[in-house]
């Protein structure tokens, strides 16, 4: 008869290597290869994919408080802030993780989503994260962040580019949330819930990774 704790590490493996095998591994040599072909020579942003793809390579061991605040420090960093009419040219543009890591810039939705589908990569299943639509207060405009849930109750933790420091909702006062989505639904403050199939930018910005070799599936 298997011991207790010998029992619960089984469970923790399992859940770790389903959450993993969610995904096929993507081939970032394949990745890098197409980035190359639609960019050109692509000069410090092949830094910046291959640093994405070390991070996601050598970390996925990590807990995941731990896998947050490492993705959303590497991001706060990589990018710099540019609204979709400088770096796009468009007024409301969802760029890709491979996109915004070559500008090296990008707004709220490019900073959250990059957050989104690296943690995904890393194992944290998409029920725990949230791409949220807010009001930054303060700024009297809308915002996007990335929100945490460690179990379907919890207050959530707020992963944003405004702060560098991961905060639950409860402190971050200056936030009014108004919507949220990810692979399992659209969410609603009212508690009612929606198909995310029904928002046409995330399910463009889906086929675009696919075209960029990516495996993520439904997000």
């Amino acid at each position: 008869m298997l011991r207790p704790l010998a029992v619960a590490l089984c469970a923790s493996l399992a859940l770790w290597l389903s959450a993993w095998a969610e995904w096929p591994a993507w081939d970032f040599t394949q990745i890098l290869l197409k980035a190359e072909q639609g960019y050109g020579n692509l000069g410090n942003a092949k830094a910046r994919l291959l640093a994405w793809n070390e991070l996601m390579q050598s970390n996925s061991s990590l807990g995941e408080t731990e896998k947050l605040t490492l993705v959303n420090s590497f991001f706060n960093r990589q990018f710099r802030f540019s609204d979709d009419s400088r770096n796009w040219r468009q007024t409301d543009y969802w760029a890709t993780p491979v996109e915004a890591l070559i500008k090296g810039a990008g707004d709220c939705e490019d900073y959250s989503i990059a957050k989104y589908f690296t943690l995904r990569r890393l194992g944290v299943p998409s029920d725990k994260l949230r791409i949220t639509y807010v009001k930054a207060l303060q700024y009297n405009q809308a915002h996007m962040v990335l929100t945490y849930y460690a179990s379907p109750t919890a207050t959530p933790l707020v992963l944003d580019n405004l702060i560098g420091e991961i905060r639950p909702a409860s402190l971050r006062k200056d936030l009014l949330p108004v919507y949220a989505f990810n692979a399992e639904g659209l969410y609603l403050p009212n508690g009612k819930k929606g198909d995310s199939k029904k928002l046409s930018r995330w399910q463009e910005l889906l086929q675009k990774m696919k075209a960029e070799g990516f495996a993520v599936g439904e997000g």
